[in-house]
């Protein structure tokens, strides 16, 4: 099995969701997402996996989401994904895909449901 891990090397639920992989044996590849953000149709394709909206995707308590006031719900999906791609830092941590299907690894627990 391979994964894809969305990734954020300072974040210690990334750090533990991957630790996780590297327990099972899981062969993966790391997305360090700040650096390289997912293009429009994967940031699309996690959330339609995930079957969540964008604004559950959304880290709300960081300083560009209250500065951006992505709180107000007049705002589309298409404006949220829009901020996401802009600002990948409001991407929520870590997201990893493998061929069983999409976790967000909040708790880091929550791959093992898809491996």
């Amino acid at each position: 099995m391979t994964a894809k891990i969305y990734h954020n090397t300072r974040c210690s639920k990334s750090r533990a969701t991957l630790a996780i992989l590297e327990q099972n044996n899981v062969e993966f590849e790391i997305v360090n997402y700040l650096e390289n953000p997912p293009t429009e149709s994967e940031l699309r394709s996690v959330l339609q996996d995930l079957g969540i909206g964008a604004r559950d995707l959304m880290r709300k308590g960081e300083s560009v989401y209250k500065d951006l006031q992505l709180s107000n719900k007049s705002l589309t999906e298409d404006e949220l994904i829009k901020a996401m791609l802009n600002h990948p830092i409001l991407i929520e941590r870590p997201i990893v895909r493998t061929n069983k299907g999409v976790v967000i690894g909040r708790p880091p627990e929550n791959v093992q449901s898809i491996l």
